[in-house]
């Protein structure tokens, strides 16, 4: 793969007010979500053949790992051991922890969840709206009826013939281009685009790694590709952003455009490993895709585990 240009910090900022004001999401409290219409739902229920679900979540990860120093939290909270039960009927009962935005586990990225000069999107002032309490705007209750659309998958490591991309890798906007005429599908206004850059396969076969030093994603200038293409929902199996950061002063800036500029919620730590191989057995890369975030009224994010229906 081409290495592409590092991005000064003047040049970032010149892309991030670019993507704000001209991507479909950029002005709207809803964000991209508002690219897709009920006509796109239906159009999308349509690309439904088989009737098959597949989950693009990974496993809840539990065990403390190089990438991940905070693992969730799961125990069995009842019945206990020798407990007695003179009615004969128990439950068994569990709780569970995590971090949300975590370097492993599947999770959706809320409008709310990047402050840029103090502000969230649409230039709320994040002082005004993030509490200990949670989110007062743009929390992850603005898709607590769901996001329902065509998922279309991008599969790079696919297109550069490799189980998947080293970390540091950058994916460019003609990266993208490239897969989709490769793998005969295009991205449209309302799609739910998910990007594979294979880091979960790598991470599986492997073993885990410090992710913030070195991870594949997007390079920034490559957001340009999904405002014109008006995507609603960006997701990856990785980060979405590459590490080292290409932007000049900014560690994460595909999360910076995407949701603060252009109202994009991101999809991290997807797995895709069990759809790659049903697409490439039927030659088609776009689906019906249905998420679901908990209903977390005040939350930056939720654990999620999207389905594609083929």
């Amino acid at each position: 793969m081409r290495t592409p240009d590092e991005l000064s910090e003047a040049g970032f900022r010149s892309l991030y007010r670019h993507l704000r004001d001209t991507a479909p999401g950029g002005g709207t409290r809803r964000g991209a979500l508002d690219t897709i219409s009920a006509e796109q739902v239906l159009a999308a229920v349509r690309e439904v053949r088989s009737g098959r679900t597949v989950s693009l979540a990974a496993p809840v990860n539990t065990h403390a790992a190089p990438d991940d120093a905070d693992p969730a939290e799961h125990r069995l909270t009842a019945p206990a051991d020798g407990e007695p039960d003179p009615t004969g009927v128990q439950f068994a009962r569990d709780r569970i922890a995590m971090n949300i935005h975590g370097d492993v586990n599947s999770h959706i990225d809320a409008l709310c969840h990047v402050v840029y000069d103090g502000t969230l999107h649409g230039g709320i002032p994040a002082a005004d709206a993030l509490s200990p309490d949670g989110a007062s705007a743009l929390s992850i209750a603005l898709a607590r009826d769901g996001i329902v659309g065509r998922g279309v998958l991008l599969d790079i490591p696919r297109l550069h013939g490799v189980p998947w991309l080293e970390p540091g890798s950058q994916v460019t906007a003609e990266d993208l281009t490239a897969a989709e005429a490769g793998q005969g599908v295009r991205v449209g206004r309302g799609d739910i685009l998910l990007v594979r850059v294979g880091h979960r396969r790598r991470r599986e076969e492997l073993g885990a790694w410090d992710v913030a030093d070195a991870r594949a994603g997007l390079h920034p200038a490559a957001m340009e590709f999904l405002a014109e293409r008006e995507v609603a929902v960006l997701g990856s199996d990785g980060n979405n952003d590459a590490a080292p950061s290409a932007a000049q002063g900014v560690a994460f800036p595909v999360h910076v455009l995407a949701i603060h500029a252009m109202g994009l919620h991101l999809l991290d730590y997807l797995r895709f490993e069990d759809l790659v191989p049903l697409c490439a057995r039927d030659g088609r890369w776009s689906f019906l895709c249905a998420i679901a975030p908990l209903r977390l009224p005040a939350a930056t994010g939720s654990p999620v585990n999207p389905l594609a229906i083929l």
